[in-house]
């Protein structure tokens, strides 16, 4: 289902001063580079042909240049990959992350793959219910566990790479200029060794970003240790600050890093209640830049989304990050009218149930939003009120 009229979309590019001032931009560790004048970025898209994504992937990084462009300079990478839970069907596939790991070494770089995910069975989830935890003593063991499930640990041995666990270990202090929901972030040591942050997300809608791609996928550098895992305190935290869809604590954790590099596993994508209960869709495509908001921009599009109807897109822009739009984009490869499909969006609804949480089921909460309707910035935020106020009551804390 698409819009119902214009009105809508012209009251997106409105809104979102309606709830917070204007900010400007600033940088933490070198992330994307702010500047007045709008440079063209280049995305490129490569079609999945007889599931070969490996071709795939090499395609997508050689319309850019190859890795002696993308990565000119930068000799140590981290990969980050979504690992949101240990579930294969919603997290990027090991294929994705072999072809680009071994596509670096062969340029000669010293590669690691990082990851502090939200969830897993039988460490903060129990039954239905998803817990929120600080506890090392819970985390580490999930994070092996989540790599271990996934192949993670296999691949890691078979390219003699370091795995990450960014929940845990040495954690530097990182101050923000003009941060939206910080003004200083904790993260893993390793993220401030490296000279090139590459996201490697799965193309997913998200029922509280709208999407979750390349800058959505940093909520993952947030370590669990100090923002808990699931990461609900963040996201009331950014909250108390009117963040619009999450958006805040996207863009601080863009800004306080060095994200040069997005590749966006579209081989399966997910619509509807994403991230993790939504509906598997074959996309068959990889998308790849080195602008970060461009790129999510492309996929945001491919999925049937503009710029604006993404608040993490409209913060990005306010805080000085290009481009503005698609217009200021070059589009390498396949067409956006040759992979193109509409996403169903999230579906929020009205129960009477007594409410059970797990952190990426649909919140139940007196607003409703059909399958495939738009929705506002405010809508964003009232979402966001009501599934942190039912969260609240039902999320308790592993281990504190």
């Amino acid at each position: 289902m698409r819009h119902r009229d214009l009105s809508r979309r012209d009251f997106v590019k409105t809104s979102a001063g309606l709830f917070v001032g204007a900010a400007s931009g600033g940088l933490g560790l070198g992330g994307p580079r702010i500047t007045a004048a709008r440079e063209q970025s280049v995305v490129s898209i490569a079609r999945i042909r007889n599931d070969r994504v490996d071709t795939a992937v090499e395609e997508a990084i050689d319309l850019l240049g190859g890795i002696e462009t993308v990565a000119r300079g930068k000799e140590r990478i981290m990969l980050k990959p979504n690992l949101v839970a240990e579930s294969p069907y919603i997290t990027t596939k090991t294929s994705v992350m072999r072809t680009l790991a071994e596509l670096m070494q062969r340029g000669g770089k010293d590669v690691m793959i990082g990851e502090g995910s939200a969830a897993g069975t039988g460490f903060n989830v129990r039954g239905t219910t998803t817990y929120r935890t600080r506890n090392r003593e819970i985390l580490d063991p999930m994070q092996q566990y989540v790599f271990d499930t996934l192949g993670y640990t296999q691949l890691a041995r078979t390219l003699d790479v370091p795995l990450v666990n960014l929940h845990s270990g040495e954690l530097t202090e990182v101050e923000l200029t003009n941060g939206l929901a910080f003004d200083t972030l904790s993260l893993h040591h390793a993220l401030t060794e490296i000279d090139l942050l590459c996201s490697v997300p799965m193309m997913k809608t998200h029922v509280l970003a709208t999407v979750t791609l390349g800058m959505k996928n940093l909520i993952g550098l947030y370590p669990g240790t100090v923002y808990y895992s699931v990461r609900s305190w963040l996201h009331e935290h950014a909250a108390d600050r009117h963040s619009p869809g999450v958006a805040f604590e996207i863009v601080d954790m863009v800004r306080a890093n060095k994200l040069g590099l997005v590749v966006i596993d579209g081989w399966w994508a997910m619509e509807g209640d994403g991230p993790a209960d939504g509906q598997l869709v074959k996309m068959d495509v990889v998308i790849a830049g080195t602008n970060p908001l461009a790129t999510d921009m492309v996929a945001a599009s491919i999925m049937g989304f503009e710029p604006e109807e993404v608040p993490t897109f409209v913060w990005a822009n306010r805080v000085g990050m290009q481009p503005a739009g698609l217009s200021e984009i070059e589009i390498r490869g396949a067409s956006l009218d040759e992979v193109r499909r509409p996403f169903d969006g999230h579906v929020f609804f009205i129960s009477g149930l007594e409410p059970t949480l797990h952190d990426y089921r649909t919140p139940q909460i007196t607003a409703t939003c059909p399958a495939g309707e738009k929705s506002d910035l405010a809508y964003h935020i009232r979402i966001l009120q009501g599934y942190l106020a039912k969260q609240n009551n039902v999320t308790l804390e592993a281990g504190e």
